[in-house]
Order: C-alpha cells, then structure tokens, then sequence
C-alpha cells in the first residue's frame, strides 16, 4: 500500500496507479460518530482542489467532502450507498469515497504526510 496524504480538511489521498483514491481519515470518522448516508459526487464530474463534492451524514451532523486535489472522478465506492458504516469501520480501507485521474499528480505530494498531519490534529485540540 502506498502512502497516505492528507489534508487539513481531515481527507487522505492514496495513490492508485494513474488514479487518486480519496476518502475522510479516522480523525474525521471518530468526530462524526456512527455514519448513517454518504453522497458521493458523479463519474466523470470535474473537481478542483478544495471543491466540496461529496457529503457524509452521521447522526450527529452532516458534512462536506473536498476534493484535495484537481481532477475528473473515475469511480466512485458503490458499495457506501448500501453499507455506510464501512467509512466508520475501515475509513482508509473499504471506506474510500472515490477515485480522481489527477489533474497535476504533483499536487499529490504537496499534501501533507502522516507525521505533520498528525501535529496539525494535535494543534487542533
């Protein structure tokens, strides 16, 4: 498995041959509790970076997927609209939101890795 990135805005990125697989971290799973709905943005729809295009409910709130990077969605995880908790039980697994054929791959390495991930959760609480 390659490397995860991250954001700010608590998405992880994971390079997949020519595509980026996109999901929401543990960090932001435990914050929204028990997942109940996700919409997921359509195939073949152009993002920029920081676009909301998906949104994840839980039963205590409702929110905005980003884009943490530019490109087109090649794929979306159809198996959420059916099992949503797959994001609660594996959310840098199974749980993925969707895949995008980047537009600048080099954008991929200018997110930020584990470890300054990892300050920036801990600078938040």
């Amino acid at each position: 498995m390659s490397e995860l990135k991250f954001t700010k805005d608590h998405e992880w990125v994971r390079q997949d041959g020519d595509a980026a697989v996109i999901g929401i971290t543990d960090h932001a799973q435990n914050a929204l509790g028990d997942v109940v709905f996700v919409e997921l943005p359509e195939v073949g729809r152009e993002v920029a970076a920081g676009e909301a295009c998906a949104v994840v409910e839980s039963v205590k709130a409702a929110s905005d997927v980003y884009a943490p990077i530019a490109g087109r969605v090649v794929e979306v995880n159809a198996a959420l609209a059916e099992d949503p908790a797959l994001i609660n039980q594996d959310p840098v697994g199974q749980g993925w939101f969707f895949k995008l054929e980047p537009k600048d791959p080099a954008e991929i390495a200018a997110l930020l890795d584990e470890a300054a991930y990892a300050r920036f959760v801990e600078s938040e609480a």
